[in-house]
This record gives structure tokens, C-alpha cells and sequence, in this order.
């Protein structure tokens, strides 16, 4: 096993590099939030960051009933829920547009395999809870992460075996189809809403995360960040941030608001 990263203090980061940056990408579940709660020093980083001229867009695994508020009423430029299953953003007239990954007709054969999955989890392995927040979801099946790590495993593993993608975060172990991740999902809404292409200019998106799903945008965005919990992780994770804040959940996100601020007010 290849030795723990090393991650670089985000103050250590060049000015050069955060005044590249033109969107923050963030990560919700103890990277906006801490211990579930949303600091409204958070939020005001969130809006700070808007009125600059970069826009914030949530990119988390949370239902998109819980995407639908915050698309609607929170100063981010669109929410990616569900770990990449669709993208919500507000409309002129107050509405959520949203954008999935599937196309309608497979939507339907979708949501009909994760109910049949469902009820044979719950059936093979009653131990396991469902997160209640499954009913606000839309393309994807949610159990509460079991404390037991064999249990938490053999959940994962079913997932698997009926050919389902499958992540562990600090909240639930998640499952959906069609193999997508948060990354293929901001691809294609950075593309198809800005005209961005995340490969050919990778620098121009800043990452703040914390856990296993948030890996594959930690290894493509040189400015990625994982806040301070993000330690705990290291061992499990199959790519590290780039850099880690002082500071858990919010204030981490605070931390890496105000460097992308100061290096813009700084570099010319």
C-alpha cells in the first residue's frame, strides 16, 4: 500500500493559480455544512463569491428535493444532485429547470430497477435503513450508512452485484445506474450552460470536497481542495485534494472563498 498523501497547506497555493479560477465547484455534506448545520458565514461566502463574478454550484449526492430549494432560493448558479443524476438551476421566473442525465423514456426503466433493488436489499440484508430522505429523490437509492462496516460492505456489494454504481459518504451509501459520477455530470453542465470544456481548460474550476465520491474531482482539477476532515478519509481515498484547508466543513469552504477573492483583487 502506497504511503498516505501529504496534502499542502491551501494557503501554500500560488495566487497566479486561484486567480485563474472562473467557477467553484463545492461539494455539501460537511464541506458547505458542518455537523449538518449551514453557518451563514458559509452562505455569505457563497454569495461573496457570486457578486465577484464566480459562480458557485453545488455538485453532492443530497436528493433533488433538497437541490430544488437551493437551486430556487440560494445565490449558486445551479445545483448537480443525486452525485451526477441531474442538474437544477432557477429560472427568470422563480421555477427549477431540470436537466438528467437520462433521457425520459430510461428514466422510467431506471427508477423501476432501483424499486425492484430496494425491496431485495431490504429482504437479503434487514439491518439496513433506508435514508430518509429517499422519498426526495428522483434518480437514486439511498440507505442510511450502517456504523457495522461488514453490514455498510455487504450493502455496497449488493449495489454491485445488480450492476449498479455504488458510493460511501459520511451520510449514506448510495446507489444509481448509468455511470456517471459527479465529474461526467459537471462536464457536461459546464459545457452545455457555459460553453466551458473541463479538459481542455481544468484550471478554471476550483473543487472543494471531503469524501470517497468527491475522488474522480479531486484528480482531474489542479485547484482542488478538501477541507480539514478530509484527513480522516486519506487511506480509503483513490485521489487526494491537492490542497486542505485549517478549517472543517464551512469554514473550510470560507477558507478557499476568501483566497479565490484576495488572489482576484491581487493578480492582474
Amino acid at each position: 500500500m502506497s504511503p498516505p498523501a501529504v496534502l499542502r497547506p491551501l494557503a501554500q497555493a500560488p495566487a497566479a493559480d486561484l486567480a485563474r479560477v472562473r467557477f467553484v465547484l463545492t461539494d455539501m455534506d460537511d464541506t458547505l455544512t458542518h455537523r449538518g448545520r449551514l453557518s451563514a458565514r458559509t452562505y455569505d461566502a457563497i454569495e461573496r463569491l457570486r457578486d465577484a463574478g464566480l459562480p458557485v454550484l453545488p455538485v453532492t449526492a443530497a436528493p433533488a428535493g433538497w437541490a430544488d430549494q437551493m437551486a430556487r432560493m440560494w445565490p449558486v448558479d445551479g445545483v448537480i444532485a443525486e452525485n451526477g443524476g441531474l442538474f437544477l438551476r432557477r429560472t427568470p421566473d422563480g421555477d427549477a429547470e431540470r436537466r438528467f442525465w437520462h433521457g425520459e423514456a430510461e428514466r422510467a426503466a431506471v427508477a423501476e430497477r432501483l424499486d425492484r433493488l430496494s425491496h431485495a436489499i431490504r429482504e437479503a440484508l434487514p439491518g439496513v435503513e433506508p435514508a430518509s430522505d429517499q422519498p426526495f429523490r428522483l434518480t437514486s437509492l439511498a440507505f442510511r450508512a450502517p456504523e457495522d462496516a461488514g453490514l455498510r460492505a455487504a450493502l455496497a456489494a449488493r449495489f454491485r452485484e445488480a450492476g449498479a454504481d455504488v458510493t460511501v459518504n459520511s451520510l449514506w451509501v448510495l446507489g444509481w445506474i448509468g455511470g456517471y459520477d459527479k465529474l461526467t455530470m459537471a462536464r457536461r453542465v459546464l459545457r452545455e450552460i457555459h460553453g466551458l470544456d473541463i479538459d481542455a481548460a481544468a484550471d478554471a474550476v476550483a473543487y472543494a470536497g471531503d469524501s470517497l465520491n468527491d475522488a474522480p474531482m479531486f484528480a482531474h482539477f489542479p485547484l482542488s481542495v478538501g477541507v480539514s476532515t478530509v484527513a480522516g478519509i486519506l487511506p480509503e481515498l483513490p485521489a487526494p485534494p491537492a490542497w486542505i484547508t485549517r478549517g472543517p466543513g464551512g469554514d473550510g469552504f470560507v477558507e478557499l472563498a476568501d483566497a479565490l477573492l484576495a488572489a482576484r483583487r491581487t493578480v492582474r
